[in-house]
This record gives C-alpha cells, structure tokens and sequence, in this order.
C-alpha cells in the first residue's frame, strides 16, 4: 500500500511538472481521428502490462489492490476538489480540473489499473452469478470513463443568432470563432410568456430546421425542452432582452457530443450490473 501511495504522488508530480512546463492539457489536439488513435494504443497497452505481468513486477503491481485503493484516494480527492472550485473552461490549474495534468493523468492510471483487474478476472472465470454483475459494473465503469475523456475532444458547444426569415448556418465557438455548420436555422417567430409583474414566464422559438440530407423541419425549441437533429442538441438560449417579447432574433445553443452513447452504453452496463448483482445476490440467500 505504500508503495501505491507513492507511484500515486509520483504521478501527480510528473502531471505538476508538465502543467508548469508544457501548460494545460490541450483537448483540442485529440480530436478524431487522433482520440480513437489513442484509445486503441490505451488498449494495446492494457493488453501489454497484463501478458508481461509475470514477467515485470511493476506491472503484476498494477493490477493489485495495493496499487488500486491509493490510486481511488488520489482520484476522489481530486474529484472533490473539482468539485468545490469553481470549473470554467478557461481557467488554470484547480479552476479547469479537465485540462489539469495531475487530474488526467491520475485518472488514466485509474482506467489502467481498471483494464488490467478485468483482464485478470476475464481469465480467470469462475462463476457467472459472480463474474457477470463483476464484469458488467467494472466494463461500464471502463467504458464510460474512457469515452466521456477522450470525447471530450470533439464536442462542441456552440451560440447561434437566428433572426426572422434569415437562416442561418453559422455558430461561434466559446472563444469566438465563426464555424460553418451542416444545417441552418430560420427563426419564424419568438415566443415570450410572462407573468402579472412583467417577468418571463416561458420563451420558446418556432423555427425551421434545413439539413444538408434535404431534411425540413418546422418545430419549436422550448427552455429544457431541446430539439434533437442528426447528432446536434438544439437548446433555447436566449433573445434580444431590450425588445423582451417583441424580440426579431433568438440566440440558440447548439451541442455535438458523438462519443455520449458510448458513455451512455458504460452507464448503462454499470446499471445492469448493479441490477444483476441484487438479483443474483438475492438468490443465493435464499
């Protein structure tokens, strides 16, 4: 256990000294095809560590609760960090916890310590009322943090300004940059409920949607309520504020994220597994 303590703080510190020479993680530069170049060599490696790990006792190490439990103390305190600071997708060190070295590379070393655990109980099968709920949570739990880090490349998340019989098809970035989208909007009209003293009470737009496979829809874009098209999630935003109900533009959000079902699908499994393990562990006290 103590030697899991410090492989734990070395890594921490080797993510210290790449944050103060090399900056922040740059998400940005493992957009497709790089991630599922990345994912697949994580793969490889997985399988690497575990042929060779009666032949290195380092890697035998990993897969050992020795090395496990320090390396969840590490992530969840982390974790908790992130969580009492504030995250902004611009800010350094504890403010963007995403992008901070410490953080990432702790949590890869988690997923490997987490492959070579599946391996190893893969290979070693014994019962499918214990192995099924084993392999279903600790899968789901692979799978989704995988996906959910490497995704995190190439979603977008984008402002849209739509004005009255003027489509639309571009969007700016968080950082301001004009990018061209595969789809244009036409805001029809701007919708605005509001109560007794003024105040919104709902505000919606009706627009129509045009795709570059010839899809047209007409529909209506409410707050919470968003509108779903060929992988892009269109939210309610906001509208011109001064001109309140009368408003002529409606400022739409539009968000891509194509590696959600896979995170999904790990949710899921680790659900089933859950599911599988009060079930089957239910039998057998009976």
């Amino acid at each position: 256990m103590k030697n899991g303590f410090l492989i734990g703080g070395g890594i921490i510190f080797a993510g210290l000294m790449l944050q103060l020479s090399v900056g922040s993680v740059v998400w940005e530069a493992f957009a497709w095809p790089a991630n599922g170049i990345v994912l697949a060599g994580f793969l490889a490696m997985i399988v690497a560590v575990f042929l060779l790990r009666k032949k290195v006792y380092a890697f035998r190490f990993i897969g050992s609760y020795q090395a496990a439990i320090p390396a969840l103390v590490y992530a969840v305190a982390l974790t908790i960090i992130m969580g009492l600071t504030r995250q902004t997708t611009n800010g350094s060190w504890l403010n963007n916890m995403l992008a901070f070295w410490p953080f990432v590379l702790i949590y890869v070393y988690v997923a490997l310590i987490l492959g070579e655990v599946i391996l190893r109980r893969v290979t070693h099968l014994t019962s499918w009322r214990r192995d099924l709920p084993f392999l279903l949570n600790h899968l789901g739990l692979f799978l989704a943090m995988t996906t959910a880090t490497l995704g995190n490349a190439d979603m977008q998340r984008l402002r849209m300004i739509t004005g009255v019989g003027e489509p639309e098809w571009r969007a700016l970035t968080e950082q301001g940059v004009v990018r061209e989208l595969p789809l244009a909007i036409e805001l029809k009209k701007f919708i605005m409920e509001t109560y007794d003293d003024g105040s919104p009470k709902r505000f919606a737009s009706e627009i129509q949607i045009l795709t570059k496979s010839g899809k047209n829809i007409e529909t209506t874009v409410d707050v919470n309520k968003p509108v779903e098209v060929e992988g892009w999630k269109i939210y309610q935003y906001g509208y011109d504020t001064q001109m309140g109900a009368m408003s002529q533009i409606s400022i739409l959000e539009l968000v891509s994220d194509p590696w959600l079902p896979l995170v999904y699908t790990g949710i899921y499994m680790m659900l089933a597994g859950a599911v599988c393990m009060f079930i089957l562990g239910g039998r057998k006290r009976v």
